[in-house]
């Protein structure tokens, strides 16, 4: 038999238009909201019938920005300061054989478009903008199991980081995206093994968010239209 291939069905449209300054897993910013626009052909509200009854939903979908980067047996995770290797399965490195995420997201609800047919609202998506879904599936309260160990991703968990945002740059963000900014800010956005006193940027919403930490505090230090 042949093997047929996987069939995108939908997009996701996110405030992320690159990657850096996405959050490193799924529902650790629950302020940030995403909507799934489907493909053409599976535009059918039927095919989305009793989902409402969910509150979470799996997301599978392609490391879309990866896919010319090939694949390792071992990587380093940035969790690890970028300086440890581990076999990629034991990782979510996006560097795998086959580039697929798995990602739970809260549904937030249902919406018609005249234009692109039904709509899911969601919450707590780590994808890019555009990023390519080949399946879409309800999360069940079988799917937690809660004496799962998680391997070294616990044992270098990190606390939030305490954010300052100075009141000329923050009302330059719209009402209804500041919350999920600070969440995002909080969860640091640099790579694990950069020093203290550098300053970075990332694309969000639009704007163009410029930041240091110094001394375990995260300060904004400039906002511009991006």
């Amino acid at each position: 038999m042949a093997e047929e291939a996987l069939r995108i069905i939908a997009r996701i449209r996110t405030d992320f238009p690159e990657k850096f300054g996405i959050p490193r897993q799924s529902g650790r910013v629950a302020g940030l909201q995403a909507a799934i626009v489907f493909e053409p052909e599976f535009r059918d509200l039927n095919a989305l019938r009793g989902l409402e009854q969910y509150s979470h939903l799996w997301l599978i979908w392609q490391f879309s920005a990866n896919l010319k980067a090939g694949w390792s047996p071992t990587v380093r995770p940035p969790r690890l300061g970028g300086n440890q290797r581990l076999g990629v399965f034991a990782t979510r490195s996006p560097f795998r054989p086959n580039p697929l995420g798995l990602s739970a997201v809260r549904l937030l609800g249902v919406e018609m478009s005249r234009e692109e047919g039904p709509l899911l609202r969601v919450s707590g998506a780590d994808l890019m903008d555009g990023t390519p879904i080949y399946d879409i599936k309800p999360y069940l309260q079988s799917d937690c199991v809660p004496d799962a160990r998680d391997g070294f991703s616990s044992a270098h968990s990190q606390d939030y980081l305490p954010v300052e945002i100075p009141p000329q740059w923050l009302e330059k963000v719209p009402t209804d995206k500041q919350e999920a900014l600070r969440g995002i800010l909080r969860e640091d956005p640099r790579p694990a093994y950069q020093e203290e006193g550098r300053r970075y940027g990332f694309f969000f919403a639009g704007l163009e968010i410029f930041f240091v930490v110094e001394q375990g505090v995260l300060q904004v230090v400039e906002i511009k239209n991006a």
